[in-house]
């Protein structure tokens, strides 16, 4: 059974849908903490599940690094074999990411390498394209610039706002996190082949 930690800083959507799949017999994976930087919504999803969480303000810590020390500490209490970013508004340091990398993915409401960063889908509008997408990543010490584990288009339709398109991307997000977290822990995808140390 492949152990999953979340991170997250809002709603927690993403988690609630893994935590949704985590629930159904025979999913091969089960989230055993939820983590966020700051007081979420989305602990609602954990206590509701029966899932621990704890908490690690960045506004508590005087530098990022010092935060991620301490993250990378309560991650280890728990020794999950997977970490999932869901949602997590934050760059880890270069650490963190060293520690845990390649068994730490993120979701992206783009089709990367297009739209990376904190507006994908904003930057998508304004770049006027016909499509978009989401995508599912190793994370690297970069920004959204990580070995891709799945991708799906999504279209961008005339008279689309920002909340509108995001909105259709949510649910393609879910659908790939979903099935990366069961392709990894069958097997069907070994994140050891992917390397992003270097990155």
């Amino acid at each position: 059974m492949l152990t999953v930690a979340v991170l997250i800083s809002g709603t927690g959507s993403n988690l609630r849908a893994l935590l949704e799949a985590a629930s159904e017999p025979g999913f091969p994976a089960r989230v055993v903490v939820v983590g966020a930087d700051r007081e979420a919504d989305g602990f609602a999803h954990a206590e509701a599940f029966g899932i621990p969480s704890f908490e690690v303000p960045y506004s508590s810590f005087e530098s990022r690094d010092a935060w991620g020390a301490e993250l990378d500490a309560q991650l280890r209490v728990w020794s999950p074999d997977l970490v999932v970013l869901s949602g997590l508004m934050r760059l880890l340091p270069a650490a963190v990411v060293d520690a845990w990398a390649p068994r730490l993915i993120n979701t992206h409401p783009a089709y990367l390498p297009e739209f990376p960063g904190a507006h994908g889908v904003r930057d998508a509008l304004a770049a006027g394209v016909a499509e978009t997408g989401a995508s599912v990543i190793v994370v690297d010490r970069g920004v959204d610039s990580g070995p891709i584990l799945a991708q799906e288009r999504v279209p961008v339709l005339p008279g689309d706002t920002e909340h509108t398109l995001h909105e259709r991307i949510k649910p393609v997000e879910r659908r790939l996190l979903i099935d990366v977290v069961r392709r990894i822990a069958t097997g069907d995808l070994d994140l050891a082949s992917f390397d992003a140390s270097d990155a």
